[in-house]
């Protein structure tokens, strides 16, 4: 068939319906290629596994400023929260991430692989004495954080059933050192008591880890130890800061870097309570020995000062020619009975 064109009138085909098919209701879409999404979400499920494979429900006693300090990088390190506190702070627990709950027997039905004192020194014990550990599962993780070692040692050894495993650490930092970073700032630990199953030695690891990933100094060290040093370090800059305090330093236009290091000292130390400092004298043995040398040594040095000050009077008074010599060595040594040349001469 021949077909002709016209410039005028569009061009015709007729319809082939093996070409041209009527159209049919369109059906439900079917996807096929599916493998790449598969793969994306099975990976991301084997990461929020691994995440609650290794992560920790922790919970806090004591949710003060020290408690919260040290939940916000647990809970950066994917591990559960819970905390509980004499004082409600619910809405800190939960502007977190962490549940705050009211009473302690509610916690305990939480079941947590490790409970963390951070109470203050002073409380630890009417805390420990009145806790619920009946609805703890047996082989539940005691930490505290007290910056002294031998007492709440006792006291997790008099207090916790022989099933618990206890761990002592000290944090060598606070919420104004550790503000911005806990890089290569000292945690001391002491494994107390861990029981020989495979999975308690990796709990303990597990929370250790976090600090040891936040690039702490890792030191293990026993709590006899641990007090014996504290006394000789933390103790006497708790001392020297809250002297220089009572003392009223302030900054000035002229102020060295030794100046300037001493305002840092007072500021770090005013910032913590006094009941801290004395739990730091009352609950470390060596801290009384400390203080003791402290106050000897500060008279050894007025001594010492008053002494060259005489020196300087006695020569002012007596001159430095002979006769000042012959007074002055009269001065030294007539209380120790030594007689003068003049004397001595004089009489022979």
């Amino acid at each position: 068939m021949l077909l002709h064109f016209s410039p005028t009138k569009p061009l015709f085909f007729p319809p082939n319906p093996r070409r041209n098919p009527p159209l049919s209701p369109p059906k439900s879409l079917r996807i096929r290629a599916i493998d790449a999404a598969q793969i994306y979400d099975y990976e991301t499920h084997l990461k929020s596994e691994h995440i609650k494979s290794t992560s920790l429900k922790i919970a806090v006693l004591g949710f003060g400023n020290f408690g919260q300090f040290l939940s916000k990088t647990l809970i950066r390190h994917g591990h559960d929260l819970i905390t509980h506190s004499r004082s409600d702070y619910s809405s800190a627990a939960s502007s977190i991430g962490a549940r705050f709950f009211h009473n302690p027997h509610d916690l305990c039905e939480q079941h947590p692989d490790v409970v963390l004192l951070c109470t203050s020194i002073l409380s630890t014990e009417s805390v420990l004495r009145s806790f619920p550990f009946q609805r703890l599962r047996r082989s539940t993780l005691f930490v505290d954080v007290l910056s002294v070692k031998e007492f709440p040692k006792t006291l997790f050894l008099k207090y916790l059933p022989r099933e618990f495993d206890i761990l002592c650490t000290h944090p060598m930092f606070g919420p104004e050192s550790g503000k911005h970073s806990w890089s290569g700032l000292p945690f001391v630990y002491d494994k107390v008591r861990i029981g020989e199953e495979e999975s308690r030695g990796e709990r303990c690891e597990r929370f250790l880890k976090v600090f040891e990933s936040e690039g702490c100094r890792m030191v293990e060290m026993s709590c006899e130890e641990h007090d014996k040093h504290a006394a000789g370090s933390q103790f006497v800059t708790h001392t020297m800061g809250r002297v220089l305090e009572k003392f009223g330093v302030e900054s000035s236009p002229i102020n060295t870097k030794g100046y300037e290091t001493l305002l840092d000292l007072v500021e770090n130390t005013s910032s913590d309570s006094f009941e801290l400092y004395y739990g730091l004298f009352m609950y470390n043995q060596n801290a009384l020995e400390q203080l003791e040398r402290l106050d000897m040594a500060f008279e050894s040095i007025k001594k010492e000062l008053f002494g060259r000050l005489h020196q300087v009077y006695r020569k002012q008074m007596f001159g430095s020619g002979g006769d000042g010599k012959r007074s002055e060595q009269k001065l030294l040594n007539n209380g120790l009975g030594v007689p003068m040349k003049e004397e001595s001469s004089s009489s022979s």
